[in-house]
């Protein structure tokens, strides 16, 4: 059964431009080689909530277990938190729309 990582996150005010310069030029690559496929970005605009929402599929838990595990994705998660706060995340069944 297919799994969904939903990551979530705040991007650091004085980061921003480092911060998209990585997501887009390292980190969507990086978790695709990997093995998630990423399938959704979520900005939030307005309310207390967190800024930027990320889902990507595994195969099944297992497979999603492995690269969270994986050096890979701990280089890619380390980078990533040098851009961001208020970093979560999860694995969930994967459905279809929106999950948080």
């Amino acid at each position: 059964m297919p799994v969904k990582l939903v990551m979530t996150w705040d991007i650091a005010p004085e980061r921003e431009q480092e911060y998209f310069e990585f997501v887009i030029g390292e980190f969507v690559s990086g978790v695709q080689h990997l093995g998630f496929e990423p399938v959704e970005a979520w900005a939030t605009l307005y309310g207390d909530y967190p800024q930027i929402q990320v889902g990507m599929l595994a195969p099944d838990l297992p497979n999603a277990q492995r690269i969270l595990r994986s050096d890979g994705w701990e280089q890619l998660q380390e980078k990533l938190f040098t851009f961001v706060k208020n970093f979560s995340c999860k694995v969930v069944p994967a459905r279809k729309g929106f999950q948080f």
